[in-house]
């Protein structure tokens, strides 16, 4: 074992890991640079195990990779349809996921899936090669992307299913799920965990099923019927996404959830929500009067920008109506941005 210090290790790759952005040349996120090569350093201080060492590395190169490919469409709204490669083009979910996608990319949106054939065929073909991204998993049984997308620079292959759910889910501002097996289960069930949990900002999530199908249904059933009723999840949590069998329903959840709302963030303990257009102030009192029990003090009010959103830059433009929300009833967000959204201030849809 070496005999240096591990503060005093630590210490020293940080140092040369600044000197090595020096030598890049690197200006911009610097701090964040400096910091990965540093994490790096100490992993091999650490003397990590080289499947682990692996691991890392191929996770940061498709990071990378992935990163790339989203990076010229960031100011794109985008929506992630999940579902089963297995779903054949007659089954009625492959037209509902057509006629979405079809739909939404009319609108201006980008259509992301996992690049496969069944439903994600489906959504790109919907949406059309210039509107679509593609993100797939390599598979033994799945050689390439579908014919939409192959060879497409917005296409990007990865190795591991948790680097390819992180950009399935990050770059977006909605999300359709059709009936699907265990992946499509999965990534909607990682959707709700994010949002109950907080960690992901409150979106859009449609569970859209064939013409009179019981797919969704059955699983909103078996939610409150075998999870809720032992108090697991919150009788509510299911209140955050729509579950319908209409595509004309599910296009416009998605879109009408953005009709006023915008952003939120939060500054020390207020929550700041930016909106399209400024609420009146009997609009203001209305909110206040429905939603002031999850506040843990004082009211909802209307105002300019905070001091930290003002030295960042941040959506200056914006309406705001800022609160100090209970962060214990982040499930009820959604129904405060609903409520915003259909406020007769807010933009027309």
């Amino acid at each position: 074992m070496s005999d240096v210090d591990p503060d005093q290790g630590a210490a020293s790759i940080a140092v040369e890991a600044a000197a090595l952005v020096d030598r890049f040349g690197i200006v911009t996120n610097r701090d964040l640079i400096t910091e990965i090569i540093t994490t790096a350093g100490e992993l091999g201080q650490d003397r990590t195990d080289r499947l682990d060492l692996k691991i890392t590395a191929s996770a940061i190169d498709e990071m990378r990779d992935a990163f790339l490919v989203f990076a010229p469409y960031k100011d794109r709204p985008k929506v992630t349809i999940f579902g089963s490669a297995r779903t054949a083009a007659v089954d009625p979910v492959y037209v509902q996921t057509h006629d979405v996608a079809a739909a939404l990319a009319e609108a201006g949106w980008m259509v992301v899936t996992g690049a496969g054939p069944g439903i994600m065929l489906a959504a790109m073909e919907g949406a059309g090669p210039a509107q679509s991204i593609g993100v797939s998993i390599r598979l033994p049984f799945e050689s390439r992307a579908n014919d939409v997308i192959h060879d497409d620079p917005k296409h990007v292959s990865m190795k591991y299913f948790f680097t390819r759910k992180l950009m399935l889910v990050k770059e977006s501002k909605g999300f359709v799920a059709v009936p699907g097996g265990f992946g499509t289960l999965d990534e909607t069930l990682e959707l709700l965990t994010l949002q109950q949990t907080g960690k992901a900002e409150p979106m859009p999530i449609v569970l859209l099923d064939a013409p009179g199908g019981t797919f969704w249904t059955a699983f909103a059933d078996f939610v409150r019927d075998q999870v809720a009723s032992r108090g697991l999840v919150a009788a509510d949590d299911l209140e955050r996404l729509l579950i319908t069998d209409s595509s004309e329903a599910a296009v416009a959840e998605i879109l009408g959830f953005w009709r006023n709302y915008h952003s939120l963030r939060w500054v020390g303990k207020r929550l700041v929500l930016r909106l399209q257009a400024d609420p009146t102030p009997d609009e203001v009192a209305d909110l206040n009067a429905r939603f002031g029990d999850r506040l843990l003090e004082g009211e909802i009010t209307a105002r300019g920008p905070l001091a930290a959103e003002v030295s960042s830059k941040d959506h200056l433009d914006l309406a705001r109506l800022v609160m100090v929300w209970n962060p214990f009833r982040v499930g009820d967000l959604h129904q405060l941005i609903r409520a915003i959204n259909a406020l007769s201030s807010a933009p027309a849809g």
